[in-house]
């Protein structure tokens, strides 16, 4: 079989799940009803992240007036765009069956390597920041062909490379700067043009607006069109569903992998770069634990921790949790300590609600 089959049978099955909610069948009194909107609504990956987004934020308005301002509505929305730009790539990852440990300190690895660069080899801050995005390119691309080519599950492979990076991250760092930190490049040629593109700020009125916050927007519509809109994102469902069938049906699932764990490494790469273009120096220690932040928030919005299931939009909403419940405590003046256990319950809640869904679905 071909690709062209893959195609028509995705189309196939939309047409027919278009029609199936459209049908109409007669009543007992004779009149013609349609699929109800509850089980259209309940069929939703997004529906556990929308009914805690809903909750959070209906706790926090009530409990933290200052939460009401313009100004903490920057703060949630920066806090949530860069944990949100990096847990999308992860979500689209989870959509094909895959994880990646690796992500937190990848972000770490690529902006120690562009201001490494930098500094010590003179570059303008755009050539650095192109060799790092060569080298995470490279990081996501090995990832992905260990995986494929091993059949050695991706928890170990992306593990093992989360140990290697954080000790490359510690080592090399140490060794060439004679400590953890690395120094200025605020004054390289090229800095203030990066800083404006990664790390800017635009003020409408009294509510400023991170340049984080623009690009994430962006890339959760885009990968929303590519994932709903082009072969690749049927490739993507196809191979999450069911790699043996997809593969069966001329998928590459092979390529579709690797490409799904550049694409982390360039989410990773891109977050380097916003911090370490918003903060001039990065700690080599950084990031570590990150990995299970953008996991759970793919998992809060929606993504199916068995693939083949999953939004980008999700993913947002996931992320947008997580900057209110990590900013709303703080408005609230509650100890920071209860920000894990909001986000161990809303996993939980999501883990929950998913399951339900699925069965829900099955017996449909």
């Amino acid at each position: 079989m071909t690709v062209r089959t893959t195609q028509v049978a995705n189309t196939a099955a939309k047409d027919a799940a278009k029609g199936e909610e459209n049908t109409a069948s007669p009543s007992a009194d004779g009149r013609l009803h349609k699929r109800s909107l509850g089980t259209r609504i309940m069929r939703r990956p997004e529906l556990a992240s929308v009914l805690g987004a809903l909750v959070i934020f209906a706790l926090f308005m009530a409990v933290a007036p200052s939460f009401r301002s313009m100004e903490a509505f920057s703060t949630v929305l920066y806090a949530s765009s860069t944990l949100g730009i990096v847990a999308l790539a992860v979500g689209l990852l989870m959509i094909g069956n895959e994880f990646d440990l690796s992500s937190g300190v990848a972000v770490t690895t690529a902006a120690l390597v562009a201001t490494m660069l930098n500094y010590n080899l003179h570059l303008n801050s755009w050539v650095g920041a192109g060799l790092s995005l060569l080298v995470a390119l490279s990081i996501g691309a090995l990832n992905g062909l260990l995986v494929v080519h091993t059949k050695i599950d991706s928890f170990l492979i992306t593990l093992a490379a989360f140990l290697m990076l954080q000790g490359l991250n510690l080592a090399v760092t140490k060794l060439i700067t004679g400590q953890v930190a690395t120094p200025s490049i605020a004054d390289m040629e090229g800095f203030p043009t990066a800083q404006t593109i990664f790390a800017g700020t635009i003020h409408i009125g009294t509510l400023s607006i991170r340049a984080t916050v623009l690009w994430w927007i962006f890339f959760v519509a885009l990968a929303s069109f590519v994932l709903y809109k082009t072969r690749f994102g049927n490739w993507v469902f196809a191979v999450g569903g069911d790699a043996e069938a997809a593969r069966a049906v001329g998928v590459p699932v092979r390529r579709v992998k690797v490409i799904l764990f550049m694409l982390v490494g360039f989410a990773a790469w891109f977050v380097g770069m916003h911090t370490l273009f918003a903060f001039d120096s990065i700690q080599a220690g950084q990031g570590i634990g990150n990995e299970f932040l953008y996991i759970i928030a793919a998992v809060i919005g929606g993504c199916s921790m068995t693939g083949g299931r999953g939004t980008a939009v999700g993913t947002a909403i996931g992320a947008v949790i997580f900057g209110m419940t990590n900013q709303g405590i703080v408005y609230a003046g509650w100890n920071p300590d209860w920000f894990k256990f909001f986000l161990g319950a809303m996993l939980l809640f999501a883990v929950l609600t998913n399951s339900s869904v699925a069965n829900f679905n099955k017996r449909k």
